[in-house]
């Protein structure tokens, strides 16, 4: 939904009580509507008044090995390369799709990222990112082919105020000749407003050669001669910026947060050296004995007896037995020795040491400013190569044990929001190089991403399974819980994976489930019934027919027994008992 359906259009007029719009009303006083229409609708931006000034700041600080490492570490963990493509990104799809798609895909992002060399400058591109706020690249029309831009060059961006901020033209100092044939363009006509600072802006209303803004001839020193307009569909901009800041659409630097605490580490740094160098070594105390001198004579015979000490006598060079005095700084060796009267009394001059600076090893406050430029930069201590804890002790951790947990995942999370920063314009990118080549697949089924930083993440889901799996182990052996429950539960498995851990179970155990029916039969038939159940062994005896007469009985017709006896009834063959 656009922001434009909740301003009230101005009528235009010449009307006195017409002065409300911004352009029949420039000639009237500034009124408060003429006020809000130009701070709150501006067409140039600069980014901050001193942002030139402060990439300069930048490479200093980057100058420091603690934030020269903390960037290392930042840009190396957001550019891990993806061991199945061999790139640093890797492909999310939304949608199903076929292995041609996947194969394409895979085929034209090889091509992409060599064409642009990602392997070699995708970890330099994200330091510059993450170092200037900003990384911008003119992109070859031709060849499509990214051209690195130094930000510095970057004067303004002639923002589109009516499509959300949508950058529309840069304003490039130096541009190469060879682009300026092909990506230059006219100016915008803007309204002079500038916004974050600047001392100067595009003049419009005249429409003067192609590329080139308009200013005051005349000095050699005049930059905007050399300006460019460049149209935006020509310029890669990654900006860490959400477009929620005022320097928006130019972004702001992560050593923008730390700029303060760099500085007074910085200071400190610089304090302890003058400290240690002026106060460290020993001192020596000369106590000259002027007895009862005067003051003004006393001081002169203390000023002798020093120029005596700090001044050597040299043979003179031409030779002869005058010495040349050594005029020259002579500082006092601890080998030398020195003499000096003394009275009967023990009264003179002596010479004592006095010790030179104390607690000069001790630099817990350069720890502290340490260990906040840091943390400033959200990166776990334990990553850098000389520690910083509290402690002051660095201890060695393989990452596993040693290291706290909620420190890496914050990391962690912290490296992902900086890709999702620009990951957009690289997938952006990436779809505009498949829609030139051709490329038949849906755009909308897949995203570019960035490879997800590699870190405890490995080890803290092995130690996790460790633990289910131990847990799981003491649950099977109670009678009463079910082991799909104790699976789902303890294990931590969703119904999906409980699906298909069931699936390939019974691919790996299908032999095992068909038991073999000569061995299981001949078990069966130990017991008295066979595999095949009770029916298959009353099927050996032979099947009467219902209507079939019987067979008569050999000796004649059997006599029916006497049911108290059990002896037969009658003479049937029967031998009676005596």
């Amino acid at each position: 939904m656009s922001w434009k359906r909740y301003f009230t259009p101005v009528e235009q007029g010449t009307g006195t009580g017409n002065n409300y719009s911004p352009i029949n009303g420039r000639g009237q006083g500034p009124g408060p509507a003429r006020s809000n229409y130009s701070s709150y609708l501006p067409d140039v931006y600069v980014g901050s008044p001193n942002r030139v000034e402060r990439y300069g700041q930048y490479n200093v600080m980057d100058n420091d090995s603690e934030v020269n490492a903390a960037l290392d570490i930042l840009a190396e963990f957001c550019s891990q390369q993806n061991d199945q493509n061999n790139t640093t990104f890797k492909i999310n799809f939304k949608q199903q799709a076929t292995n041609s798609e996947v194969t394409v895909l895979q085929k034209y992002l090889q091509q992409w990222c060599k064409l642009n060399d990602f392997g070699t400058k995708m970890f330099r591109i994200l330091r510059n990112v993450f170092k200037f706020g900003d990384a911008f690249f003119i992109r070859d029309p031709e060849t499509k082919k990214w051209f690195h831009v130094d930000p510095a060059k970057v004067t303004r961006i002639i923002v589109n105020e009516s499509e959300g901020k949508k950058p529309e033209q840069y304003i490039i100092r130096d541009v190469n000749l060879n682009f300026r044939e092909q990506v230059a363009t006219t100016p915008y006509t803007t309204n002079g407003n500038v916004t974050g600072g600047g001392d100067g802006y595009l003049t419009g209303g005249v429409r003067g050669m192609v590329g080139n803004a308009q200013s005051q001839a005349g000095s050699r020193f005049g930059t905007e001669q050399r300006e460019v307009a460049i149209d935006a569909d020509h310029i890669v901009h990654l900006s860490l910026s959400e477009g929620l800041d005022n320097n928006y659409p130019f972004g702001n630097s992560l050593l923008e947060s730390i700029f303060k605490v760099y500085k007074q580490k910085e200071l400190l740094e610089d304090a302890i050296i003058i400290y240690r160098t002026q106060r460290a070594p020993e001192r020596r105390v000369f106590y000259i004995d002027v007895g009862n001198m005067p003051s003004h004579l006393a001081m002169q015979f203390v000023e002798r007896v020093k120029t005596e000490i700090h001044q050597r006598r040299i043979p003179s060079a031409s030779g002869g037995s005058t010495n040349v005095i050594d005029s020259a700084y002579n500082p006092l060796s601890t080998n030398e020795d020195y003499f000096f009267p003394q009275t009967a009394e023990g009264r003179g001059s002596k010479v004592e040491t006095l010790p030179g600076g104390t607690n000069l090893g001790e630099i817990d406050d350069l720890k502290y400013f340490t260990n906040k430029l840091i943390r400033g930069l959200r990166i776990p201590s334990s990553y850098l190569p000389s520690a910083a804890q509290d402690e002051g002790q660095s201890q060695f951790n393989d990452g596993r044990v040693g290291t706290a947990y909620i420190q890496e995942l914050r990391f962690n999370k912290y490296c992902e929001r900086l890709q999702n920063l620009v990951t957009e314009e690289f997938d952006q990118e990436f779809k505009r190089y498949l829609m030139e080549k051709g490329a038949n697949v849906d755009f909308a089924m897949f995203d570019l991403q960035l490879q997800t930083p590699q870190n405890f993440a490995s080890y803290r889901q092995s130690e996790l399974d460790n633990q289910r799996i131990g847990t799981f182990t003491q649950i099977q052996a109670i009678p009463f819980i079910s082991n799909r429950y104790a699976m789902k539960r303890f294990l931590g498995m969703s119904a999906e994976e409980l699906a298909e851990n069931e699936r390939f179970w019974r691919e790996e155990n299908d032999e095992n489930l068909k038991a073999p029916p000569t061995d299981a039969a001949g078990e069966m038939r130990g017991v008295g019934v066979s595999g095949a159940g009770i029916t298959s062994d009353l099927g050996g005896t032979e099947e009467v027919d219902p209507e079939a007469e019987p067979d008569p009985v050999a000796g004649g017709e059997a006599t029916p027994p006497d049911t108290a006896t059990g002896q037969p009834l009658g003479g049937g063959g029967g031998t009676p008992q005596q």
